[in-house]
């Protein structure tokens, strides 16, 4: 079935045995740089999905492109300890599936929390990051967004279709994507809970909301510019959701300033986190791939 949908499943076995899944787009044998996109906290792979047909489709330079669903998500295991979701689990769990897959050097395309797991990355083995994308997220983060996010990770109500999700994510969100048409609702309705049994779930370990409650959201947030000139040797392209409120204007115009290579875009009418699928999207992704690809060589 997931041929039909333009992608392989994988599965690969994390340090501590736990099964995780990524989503391969592409061919294996293209000489083109490997794209890894790495999702939000309670997001999957489908979040790529638009893009990474894209970028793995080109005529010009098909690419291989890996989207991972960390454990507790998606199609990977649920860990049965849910302290296990936190990211320097992931970030182990990131490198084991690149040696895994024999991906030596890539480009990067993170949301949220995947833009946090990539400059982790860079501190522990910048070798492997030629270029990245960093959506919605930077090295300060707006404690508003955490809050919100805390307010309904692992508590959402249960639909009974995904037209009704979409309603529930429409009330909820509409503020932060007010351009949004039922298309696009449906479509995170889809990404957000999958059918188990005739009932829809959240696709992710309502557990993970134990780890947002662990976080002291009155203490100030630790400042991450040291991970993000971690980037400094690699092209960057920044993109801001205009509603964000977990990625200030004020951070993405500092990133652009403090990093000798970093370009910047606002996505009009999105919050967080920028949706991107869209033709715009992939095509400002492929150009910061592509530039990344030239200065590796």
């Amino acid at each position: 079935m997931d041929a039909d949908n333009g992608f392989r499943s994988l599965y690969f076995s994390a340090r501590d045995g736990l099964k995780l899944h990524v989503r391969e787009y592409g061919p294996l044998a293209a000489r083109a740089l490997p794209v890894i996109c790495l999702p939000g906290l309670a997001r999957t792979a489908a979040d790529f999905h638009e893009l990474a047909l894209a970028l793995s489709s080109d005529a010009a330079e098909p690419r291989r492109v890996l989207a991972l669903d960390y454990r507790g998500r998606g199609r990977s295991e649920y860990d049965r300890d849910w302290r296990n979701y936190d990211i320097r689990v992931e970030l182990d769990d990131l490198m084991q599936v690149l040696a895994a897959t024999g991906i030596e050097e890539a480009a990067f395309v993170g949301t949220s929390r995947g833009g946090l797991l990539t400059m982790a990355l860079a501190v522990a083995r910048p070798s492997v990051i030629k270029g990245v994308v960093l959506n919605d997220v930077g090295p300060v983060i707006d404690a508003r967004g955490l809050l919100r996010i805390r307010g309904y990770v692992g508590k959402l109500p249960t639909p009974r279709s995904f037209a009704e999700g979409a309603e529930i994510l429409k009330r909820l969100s509409d503020q932060q994507f007010p351009l949004f048409g039922d298309r696009e609702w449906e479509i995170m309705a889809r990404r957000t809970w999958t059918e188990r049994s005739g009932v829809l779930v959240p696709d992710y370990d309502p557990r993970l909301l134990k780890t947002l409650e662990e976080l002291d959201l009155e203490a100030p947030l630790p400042v991450l510019w040291p991970y993000f000139a971690a980037l400094n040797h690699v092209p960057v392209l920044g993109i801001r959701g205009e509603n964000s409120d977990l990625l200030a204007d004020q951070t993405l115009t500092e990133m652009a300033e403090r990093h000798p290579q970093c370009e910047i875009f606002t996505a009009p009418g999105q919050g967080h986190a920028p949706l991107l699928g869209s033709r715009d999207m992939t095509k400002r992704i492929g150009r910061l791939v592509g530039r990344a690809e030239k200065h590796a060589a």
